[in-house]
């Protein structure tokens, strides 16, 4: 069961990351849960593809995951996984523009004035 352990790890740590550090907001944001629908879409054709029963392309080792599997032979665990995998990015990304704005934010506040670009 060590891959269901390490998604189910993955997962809680990225939650934590976004609760008690970066704390960007994205699970309240409503493009967030529709961009990981999107992935989310895409992930089961094609992890779909890649784990059906009938011709696995990727085998799994049944000592390692639960064998829980939906829709299309696709493995709980993979969703788990992914969901880590997606969401981490985006809250570094989400954190990154903040700094961003904000540092930029700083260089004009003094005068009133955005700082004037090199020619």
């Amino acid at each position: 069961m060590e891959y269901t352990w390490a998604s189910v790890v993955g997962v809680v740590v990225v939650v934590l990351v976004e609760l008690l550090w970066l704390r960007t907001g994205i699970f309240r944001k409503a493009t967030y849960w529709i961009a990981y629908g999107i992935i989310v879409f895409f992930q089961v054709i094609i992890d779909g593809w890649l784990t059906k029963l009938t011709a696995p392309i990727v085998l799994y080792n049944p000592d390692e995951f639960t064998g829980w599997r939906a829709p299309w032979d696709v493995p709980v665990e993979d969703y788990l996984f992914g969901f880590a995998l997606v969401t981490l990015p985006i809250m570094l990304w989400e954190r990154a523009g903040r700094r961003r704005a904000a540092a930029a934010g700083e260089a004009s506040a003094p005068g009133g004035t955005p700082p004037t670009p090199p020619r």
